[in-house]
């Protein structure tokens, strides 16, 4: 019999007979007499005594007869002081764990017999109630600040800093441990007592224990956060504290150090205190950066050719798709990172925080506060750095180079912002304007080092490419890295001076014979791809190659990574990937692997995601395969939904279903919508796919809706032949969904409401007012993301366009918004459509747009080149108004124009 299968069997008998002995009460007194007082058993019995006894607590306490409860409570107390540190240790997490089932409150002797055993002069005693204090400390820390306990903290702070001086360093360590629980919530007892707590601090600095010095570190760092003021007076002698704990012989207590200088960074006195440090810091930092030997064992260091070994399961991080969100065509932004997968160095696979990647992100943090100023500081040491002929140091040479390059965030950044203020013009607006110069989209760097790097870059890019063919797959893998964060400067070059070589050694990585190097190659080359864009075009052929081979290199996770290389390349490229010969290369692989996997193989999540770009690019060059792929969506999503409804009707009977299964369904489905047009149309009638997404779009999860607001608006785009007999039921599912606390719903639903208003013309007109309170109330709600603002304001446009009527009375509530959301857009047919709409609504209530008038000509000339029937009706608008005030008054009011407005409105409509 195989191992697992023996295991399993046993487990299972195991919890039967837990299952069968829990039917008697007597069995957790049984239990809780092993823990406390069979003192001829050995301790590891005891113990596990005392921990299934815990996990009855969990789950069955409320049950417990009153005589039992109190029993195990009573020997709890009584034996807290065990001879053995492993037996008070599980009383500790027991105690805590009654205590967590809400008997805090029904245990009122609890904490002051504690508190009380604290004195006591056997140190077991002593150990054992404060390691049982700190569990309930870091469990129940709001529980003790509160009227419901009387505010036991009161007497438990200022009894815990007495014990900071204790001679033993486990209690001084558990004594700091249970203070620091309270240093973010700010509670008042603390903060009452936060001078003694700092002095008590600072006489433990430079204590003996590692335990307690990094508690002392942990402490400083949150005090950091939320009482710096306490903190400025000694902030030279904290900072040289630092610096040396930064280097202490214990990792652990360096790691907690290296979290100061992070918390630092954030602070607005950085870069005065911190600035005549840096000499001596800097170096600290960079030698944190090198791998340790246990690193590079757990790394499995020295293992250059891995690829054949298969991956084990626990190498694989689980997937959670992101619900697809609709931005405009107008959106040339980049998605926001925020929410993506972290941007790691190196090391996921040594996936715990440590010394190094604090390191490292210390760095990077102070480059943004520093920018050049770390440059002289740095670049000596980068030279020994990168040169060095131990590849341990040469590696964390090319991290650093890394830590400190920007990160890029498309925006777009005008060229001036200036506010003006209107005087009275006759009697009747008054407006506060910020005026935005208009610019095309441009690069908005965060704050780095990168402008002081850039004259090096020239001598380092072709250096950092050389590294992708060092001996040692370690770092070949940090050089994939550190060149994706510079992709930016790369692609901005000519493209054979160091795009090209890049490009030609990354690919080559991408069939490395090391899996972690394919893993940060494939990384790195997704990045590129978001950069480079069509500049990849005249490569794609050579990039196809080497990705389809990978597909037969590649163990199960870096198939993951590879999937989304190739969907960032079909993002990247778009249309151009429509070639016979693409796609004769691209898409048996990706059919291959598509039939291989079952219906519930998580697998199906990056495959589905990476087939939506696919899908999205090729359009009608994804005909031949989209019949299978529509079916299988269809009935991925069709099995999901049974399936939650069985569990809805049985929760005793079924579990939950996995719903990101209908999640990636609902968004390849948008993609082939998408990418299909009206050639999904035949797809759409043979399936019962519109009564399946009239269910999804009121499914609880957010994420369904959100998925299924994205389909409905690609459909009603590609195919409205079939939405449009649904509209009377849609509509009031999409009204109620205008809710910006679930902001990504919010924005899919208001975009289909848009798409709807086109295609349905006048007949939207009994719609309306089902959506267009909400619409109003989004476009004026404070701090509403850009990307519903503009979605917001495209579908009230629409909603005006086709019926004005019903929409114009109540212009004067949002024209003022709405102008500024849709100034900084590019020209395209949301835009117009949008504008017709404003246009319309103007002619049926121009007392609306009276008032904020000059955002109306400010959102005129954004248009760099309206259709002429458009322009037409700016003309008249705009002379119209002009003729309404008359010429003096219309010169009065133009002259609060800025310049650039002045004259673009004079070039183009003569006004």
């Amino acid at each position: 019999m195989p191992q697992d299968t023996w295991l399993s069997k046993f487990l299972n008998t195991a919890h039967q007979k837990l299952k069968q002995l829990n039917q008697f009460p007597d069995f957790n007194n049984y239990l809780i007499f092993v823990l406390t007082r069979l003192k001829s058993e050995d301790e590891p019995t005891r113990s596990l005594s005392g921990l299934i006894l815990k996990n009855n607590v969990k789950a069955h306490y409320q049950s417990f007869p009153p005589p039992v409860a109190d029993f195990i409570k009573q020997e709890c107390l009584n034996n807290i002081g065990d001879a053995s540190s492993l037996i008070r240790a599980t009383i500790g997490i027991l105690i805590t764990t009654i205590a967590s089932k809400g008997e805090l409150q029904m245990w009122p002797e609890l904490l002051p017999q504690l508190c009380n055993l604290l004195n006591s002069e056997d140190y077991n005693t002593c150990e054992g109630a404060f390691g049982a204090l700190q569990k309930i400390c870091e469990d129940s820390s709001e529980l003790l600040d509160s009227d419901a306990l009387n505010r036991p903290l009161n007497i438990m702070i200022p009894k815990f800093l007495q014990f900071f001086k204790h001679c033993s360093p486990k209690i001084r360590s558990h004594a700091i441990a249970c203070v620091n629980q309270f240093i973010m919530d700010r509670a008042q007892a603390l903060m009452d007592n936060i001078d003694t707590f700092i002095e008590h601090l600072f006489a433990l600095a430079v204590d003996d224990d590692p335990e307690v010095r990094k508690n002392v570190c942990r402490a400083l760092v949150m005090l950091l956060e939320v009482r710096i003021d306490r903190l400025i007076p000694h902030m030279h002698s904290i900072i040289q504290y630092m610096l040396q704990r930064t280097q202490d012989h214990d990792e652990n207590v360096a790691l907690e150090a290296c979290e100061f200088w992070l918390t630092l960074a954030e602070q607005p006195i950085c870069k005065e205190v911190l600035a005549s440090h840096l000499v001596q810091l800097i170096p600290i930092l960079v030698n944190g950066m090198k791998y340790s030997e246990i690193d590079i064992i757990l790394l499995k260091g020295d293992v250059e050719e891995d690829e054949a070994v298969p991956d084990s399961e626990q190498d694989i991080k689980p997937r959670f798709h992101k619900s697809r969100t609709v931005t405009l065509t107008h959106e040339a932004e980049r998605p926001d990172s925020s929410e993506d997968a972290e941007d790691d160095d190196d090391d996921d696979a040594l996936s715990d925080w440590n010394l190094r990647k604090c390191s490292a992100a210390a760095l990077d943090v102070l480059a943004n506060v520093f920018r050049e100023e770390l440059l002289p500081h740095l670049l000596p040491l980068l030279k020994g750095l990168l040169f060095h002929p131990e590849w341990v140091v040469k590696e964390s040479g090319i991290l650093v180079l890394g830590a400190i390059a920007e990160e890029c965030v498309s925006l777009r950044l005008a060229e001036s912002r200036i506010s003006y203020i209107t005087k009275q013009v006759l009697n009747l607006w008054q407006c506060c304007f910020c005026f935005q110069s208009l610019s095309p989209v441009t690069t908005l760097k965060q704050p780095s080092c990168m402008q002081g790097m850039v004259p090096y870059l020239p001598e380092l890019i072709p250096h950092l490419i050389q590294c992708l063919s060092d001996k040692k797959a370690l770092v070949r893998s940090i050089a994939c890295w550190t060149l994706s964060r510079y992709a930016h400067w790369v692609v901005s070059q000519p493209p054979d001076m160091h795009l090209k070589p890049l490009m030609t050694e990354l690919l080559k990585r991408i069939l490395d014979g090391n899996k972690r190097v394919q893993e940060a190659a494939c990384s790195a080359f997704a990045t590129l791809e978001e950069e480079a864009c069509t500049e990849l075009v005249p490569y794609l052929s050579y990039i196809l190659d080497t990705l389809v081979f990978a597909f037969g290199k590649y163990q199960h996770k870096n198939l993951l990574i590879l999937y989304d290389a190739i969907g960032t390349l079909a993002d990247s490229v778009g249309h151009h990937l429509n070639q016979p010969e693409y796609i004769q290369k691209l898409m048996p692989p990706l059919i291959q692997k598509w039939n291989e996997l079952k219906d519930e193989d998580k697998d199906l999540f990056p495959l589905l995601e990476c087939l939506s770009s696919v899908a999205t690019a090729l359009q009608s060059g994804f005909l031949p395969y989209c019949e299978p792929v529509y079916q299988r969506c269809v009935t991925l999503v069709q099995k999901t939904l049974a399936q939650a409804m069985m569990y809805t009707q049985h929760p005793e009977q079924y579990e939950a279903p996995d719903k990101d299964f209908m999640i990636v369904a609902l968004d390849l489905l948008s993609g082939l919508a998408e990418g299909l047009g009206g050639h999904v149309e035949q797809l759409v009638a043979r399936s019962n796919i519109m009564t399946l997404l009239f269910q999804c779009m009121q499914d609880s999860m957010p994420e369904v809706r959100q998925s299924s607001f994205a389909l409905l608006g690609d459909l009603t785009k590609a195919c409205f032949i079939h939405v449009k007999p649904c509209i009377a039921e849609f509509m009031p599912i999409l009204g109620t969904n205008l809710n910006p606390e679930f902001i990504s719903v919010c924005n899919n639903a208001t975009w289909a409401i848009g798409e709807i208003c086109m295609q349905m013309g006048a007949e939207m007109q009994p719609y309306v007012q089902m959506v267009l309170n909400n619409l109003v109330e989004i476009i004026n709600r404070p701090n509403t993301p850009k990307t519903l603002l503009e979605n917001t304001a495209i579908t009230i446009g629409r909603l005006g366009y086709v019926c004005p009527q019903e929409v114009a009375p109540m212009l004067q509530q949002f024209i003022r918004p709405w102008c500024t959301s849709l100034r900084n857009i590019r020209d395209n047919e949301e835009k117009d459509s949008a504008f017709r709409g404003i246009c319309m609504m103007i002619g049926v209530n121009p007392g609306g747009v009276v008032q904020d008038f000059i955002f109306f000509c400010d959102a005129v000339a954004s248009w760099v080149s309206p259709k002429d029937d458009l322009r037409d009706m700016f003309y008249k608008i705009l002379h119209g108004f002009k003729d309404q005030v008359g010429e003096e008054n219309w010169q009065q009011f133009s002259e609060q124009f800025p310049p650039l407005l002045k004259e673009r409105l004079a070039a183009f409509y003569g006004v």
